[in-house]
């Protein structure tokens, strides 16, 4: 999934882990594939699943609740 850069930024300022986010400012590409980049959003400490879930618009919405339905797959 692509993710752009800002997005992840803002998250991690909104949860107050700002040197998480100055890090991440420096290291990632302007556009984030989640894929391609796992390794270095690992390094930075960031989950990709949790990031996901916590975007607007991202995974955790496009499943609308899909993973209540599989009997609380992923949890």
């Amino acid at each position: 999934m692509q993710i752009d850069k800002q997005q992840i930024l803002d998250l991690l300022r909104s949860t107050g882990d700002t040197g998480k986010a100055d890090q991440a400012q420096q290291e990632l590409p302007d556009q984030v594939d989640t894929e391609r980049d796992s390794g270095l959003l690992s390094k930075l400490g960031i989950d990709v699943n949790d990031l996901l879930s916590k975007l607007p618009g991202g995974l955790g919405d496009k499943l609308g609740g899909l993973g209540d339905k599989l009997g609380g797959f992923g949890r």
